[in-house]
């Protein structure tokens, strides 16, 4: 079987507590293929560059990418690298007030957002649209997860985050994911009874009383005690077998991996 297009970020369901994993290659921008990245686990690969790149926005051919697959002018002036994406305390949608589009954060910013702990390389804080969940989760590689607030908009789980960001991480240490190894191994519902503790009375009105501890499992044969990252940029023909998938990270034989999501707009074959 041979797959050719450009590189989307996997999208992902829970099925039965195990992550599952579909890569969509488009034809530029008009949809391609889906290529069901379980069922490959364990069996030989050809990942191969074919040496283009087109902005996941225009489509027009670059030769870098900014943010994820997006041309550097897009980058500049698109509503999904605001930059209340990453500093979602800057939202200011709900007052009216937009960042860069109007109609899009109204759609992705003053919606339902939670307010998360997971495990990951370690205990960290998240924040998240309400309908990414559990896929946001996948994304990071999180082991569990937990709901611990639930917000109106977007600035106020940002706001959150930010007073527990001076106790807790938030940012993944990818080796640590990628080995199976984290800092933590203490139980969530205890760590979110200690988060309400640290948060401002002023919260107390949007803490979860939803306890479910969400577990994932990963399609991965076997977690490497080290890990070698590559692009396609420097490798551009990768062969071997699938040895698993984590996050939007593909395991290689001899614990090489490569971060899917971070080549956006890379036009691949796949070949099986």
């Amino acid at each position: 079987m041979k797959f050719t297009g450009n590189i989307r970020k996997m999208s992902t369901t829970l099925v039965d507590g195990i992550a599952n994993y579909n890569l969509p290659l488009k034809d530029v921008l008009e949809e391609g293929v889906v290529v069901a990245m379980n069922d490959l686990v364990g069996k030989a690969i050809t990942l191969t560059f074919e040496n283009q790149i087109n902005c996941v926005v225009s489509g027009k051919r670059i030769k870098k990418t900014y943010g994820e697959g997006m041309s550097f002018d897009v980058w500049q002036k698109s509503p999904q690298a605001v930059e209340s994406i990453i500093r979602p305390e800057l939202s200011r949608i709900h007052e009216g007030i937009a960042l860069r589009d109007f109609d899009w954060e109204q759609a992705h910013h003053n919606q339902p957002h939670f307010v998360y702990l997971s495990v990951t390389s370690d205990l960290k804080v998240g924040v998240t649209r309400s309908t990414n969940v559990p896929s946001r989760w996948i994304d990071q590689g999180a082991s569990q997860a937990i709901i611990i607030a639930e917000t109106p908009y977007r600035q106020l789980a940002g706001l959150m985050e930010v007073e527990l960001k001076s106790h807790l991480a938030d940012k993944t240490n990818w080796r640590g994911m990628l080995t199976n190894t984290s800092a933590f191994d203490g139980d969530l519902e205890a760590a979110k009874d200690q988060v309400f503790e640290w948060l401002d009375e002023e919260y107390e009105d949007f803490f979860s009383d939803n306890d479910e501890v969400t577990s994932i499992e990963y399609p991965v044969l076997q977690y490497p005690n080290k890990i070698t990252s590559f692009k396609l940029d420097t490798q551009p023909i990768t062969e071997g077998v699938l040895q698993g998938i984590r996050g939007q990270y593909l395991y290689f034989e001899n614990g090489k991996v490569i971060n899917l999501r971070s080549h956006a707009g890379y036009r691949v074959t796949l070949e099986v």
